[in-house]
C-alpha cells in the first residue's frame, strides 16, 4: 500500500503529529514509536492483536499491539503495534528455530474461526495442498508440478494447531539481538508444515544452499511436511494473479531437491 495512514488513524494511535514512513517493502507504516499496517478483516486483526499481546516466547522479541484511543484494535482499516527494530536478513536456519520456538508458544490456541470464512489465494492454496478441495491451479504456473507431487502425498499424522505459515521475509534481525516478528499469519496445520514453508520459500526465492532441507531432518515426518509446503506455495503460484514464469523458476528448484526426498 502505498498510500499512509491518515491523521486521524495516526491520531487514534497515539502519533497523530508522526511523520509516516513506508518501511522497506511495506504495507508497515512506521511513525514515531508506531506502526501501523493495513488490516482487512477486523475480526483477524483483532485476533491478532489479542494473540500477541499475551504471547511470550523465549529469544524472541515480539511487536506489542496497541489499542486505539477509544479501545479499538482497528480504526478505518488500519491496526497499531509498537516498532521494533530490525529487517528481514538471509538467516534462514535462524527463521526456522524461530518459528518452532514461537509455535511451541501456541500449541494450545483455540482454532481461530474467521479461518472458516477465508476465501482468498492462500486459503484455497492451503485447503488444495492437504487435499481437502478442489482449486483452479494454472497449467503454466505451477498446477503441472502441483499435480505432479500431489501424487507423492501420504497420510500425515502430525498434530496441527495455530501457526505462522508465512515467516519467510517476516521475521526481523538486527545485530546479536533476538529476532523480531510484527504480525501473525494464521493457519491450523502442523507446526513443521510452517517450518518447511520457510525452507520451500528460501530454496526458491532467498538463494539459501540445497542442504537446509536436509539440516531439519530431524523433525518428526520432515519429508511430507516439506511435501505438503511445496505444494501450498505451488498452488498459491499457480492461483496468485502477480505470478510468473521468472518466479516459477526458484519453485522448480525448490520441487527437484525436495523431489529427491519424498
Amino acid at each position: 500500500m502505498s498510500t499512509p495512514p491518515p491523521q486521524h488513524v495516526r491520531a487514534a494511535f497515539g502519533a497523530k503529529n508522526a511523520e509516516p514512513v513506508l518501511i522497506e517493502r511495506g504495507p508497515v507504516w512506521r511513525c514515531d514509536d508506531v506502526a501501523l499496517r493495513p488490516a482487512s478483516s477486523p475480526a483477524e486483526a483483532a485476533w491478532v492483536a489479542q494473540t500477541l499481546g499475551e504471547l511470550h516466547v523465549p529469544d524472541l522479541r515480539i511487536a506489542r499491539p496497541i489499542r486505539s484511543s477509544d479501545g479499538r484494535y482497528v480504526v478505518g482499516g488500519w491496526a497499531g503495534f509498537r516498532f521494533i527494530e530490525g529487517r528481514a536478513e538471509p538467516r534462514y536456519d535462524e527463521v526456522v528455530s524461530a518459528s518452532l520456538r514461537l509455535h511451541q508458544a501456541t500449541a494450545d490456541l483455540p482454532r481461530p474461526r474467521f479461518l472458516n470464512l477465508r476465501a482468498d489465494v492462500f486459503a484455497l492454496a492451503d485447503r488444495a495442498a492437504w487435499g481437502e478441495e478442489k482449486a483452479p491451479l494454472d497449467v503454466d504456473l505451477g498446477g503441472k508440478l502441483f499435480d505432479e507431487f500431489a501424487e507423492r502425498r501420504a497420510k500425515v499424522g502430525l498434530k496441527s494447531q495455530v501457526v505462522h505459515g508465512d515467516l519467510f521475509g517476516n521475521v526481523l534481525f538486527v545485530g546479536e539481538a533476538a529476532p523480531g516478528i510484527i504480525d501473525f499469519t494464521a493457519f491450523h496445520r502442523p507446526a513443521e508444515w510452517a517450518a518447511a514453508v520457510v525452507v520451500v520459500d528460501a530454496m526458491a526465492w532467498g538463494g539459501a544452499d540445497d542442504a537446509i532441507a536436509k539440516r531439519w531432518s530431524h523433525l518428526p515426518e520432515w519429508p511430507q511436511a516439506l511435501l505438503h509446503a511445496l505444494l501450498f506455495r505451488l498452488a498459491v503460484h499457480a492461483l496468485h494473479p502477480k505470478s510468473t514464469p521468472r518466479s516459477m523458476r526458484g519453485l522448480e528448484r525448490a520441487a527437484h531437491q525436495i523431489g529427491e526426498m519424498v
